[in-house]
């Protein structure tokens, strides 16, 4: 056997050895990297297929297909205090407990339409006496949900899509009629 190619042939199993751990995901850590908010695989998931579920694909892309998720958790990360991101770990956790004795299933597992259903019936009863014991689950709704509001309503795709954004209010029109008004 040559030096050389055994040598070659080493340094490219080391170095696949040093690479491939890198290129399996490990399903218990986020995809997403985070400074303040602490999250595993699960809950990320779970905050995507809610973003989905509130803003699903249909004649216009999904929340998925926008980045809406991501950009969520960055706002979330980034913007909001200390109490405001603990608040929304526990209602996240309090979200995940609640869809399983719903459900029996984690909110993961289930279907877009039973999805659907849950959803609803949070957005519709949270003002009901069986979620006022549970502040965090209906905050941690309410910041998903005005986070993907927001997100798609400032997104490129619906800026120039579906409305057309005019960065000044209002055009120059020159051939416009001039009313005379008498010199007072």
């Amino acid at each position: 056997m040559n030096r050389r190619v055994a040598i070659r042939n080493m340094a490219l199993i080391l170095g696949s050895a040093a690479v491939l751990p890198s290129c399996l995901n490990d399903k218990g850590k986020p995809v997403v990297q985070l400074k303040h908010l602490k999250i595993d695989a699960d809950q990320e998931t779970l905050v995507n297929n809610l973003t989905e579920t509130i803003l699903p694909k249909t004649d216009t892309p999904g929340a998925g297909e926008l980045g809406i998720n991501l950009f969520v958790f960055k706002m979330i990360d980034d913007c909001y205090d200390k109490e405001h991101q603990q608040d929304f770990i526990a209602g996240l956790g309090d979200f995940a407990a609640e869809a399983k004795k719903q459900l029996g299933k984690s909110f993961n597992e289930c279907t877009a339409k039973e999805r659907t259903t849950f959803v609803s019936a949070i957005d519709k009863n949270s003002k009901d006496e069986k979620y006022k014991d549970n502040t965090k689950l209906i905050a941690f709704y309410r910041m998903v949900k005005d986070q993907t509001v927001f997100g798609y309503t400032t997104s490129k795709y619906f800026m120039t899509k579906q409305i057309v954004y005019e960065l000044v209010p209002g055009r120059y029109n020159a051939y416009f009629p001039v009313k005379k008004h008498a010199a007072v």
